[in-house]
């Protein structure tokens, strides 16, 4: 979400210096664009709203990119061996996946979106019980969040964040 939020945030900040210092046009207000639901909505209903869309990916894509570019360059291994599963609460999110747009280093961002039901009853099947289980230590490929993402999922949290 780090990365959304630079991204986003930068988007921001390009567009309010054309329109305050350069005295040139830009899409003002800047939607999020990290909601595929709402991507579509805006599409079917208001069009005209499209060019207001951040051009950013979301958070689930962005991951899915670099895992299959940076990711891939540092360890040497075949991008087209890299399978990006997303473990996400919304329906949607397996909508997103399949977007032309999605695509564009060459193969998918993100290759299989789980919901977060239907992870809990494979975890449940599989009888894992997450109370046995040795204490791991967490990964941070690109470094310590901000936690700037915790506001995400707040109504207008992307945007405060970026």
């Amino acid at each position: 979400a780090d990365l959304t939020i630079m991204e986003e945030g930068t988007e921001l900040l390009t567009r309010l210096k054309s329109v305050l210092v350069d005295n040139k046009p830009a899409a003002l207000p800047q939607f999020t664009s990290c909601c595929p639901a709402w991507i579509k909505f805006t599409e079917y209903y208001h069009p005209d709203m499209l060019p207001n869309l951040s051009t950013c990916k979301s958070p689930q894509q962005m991951f899915g990119a670099v895992a299959k570019t940076y990711y891939s360059n540092k360890t040497g291994v075949d991008p087209n061996r890299i399978v990006v599963v997303s473990v996400m609460p919304c329906t949607a999110k397996k909508f997103e996946i399949e977007r032309p747009e999605m695509t564009d280093s060459g193969f998918k961002d993100v290759d299989f979106v789980l919901t977060t039901r239907e992870f809990g009853t494979m975890i449940g099947q599989a009888g894992i019980d997450f109370q046995s289980l040795p204490d791991g230590k967490m990964d941070s490929p690109l470094g310590l969040s901000s936690g700037a993402a915790d506001i995400f999922a707040n109504t207008g949290g992307v945007m405060e964040a970026a």
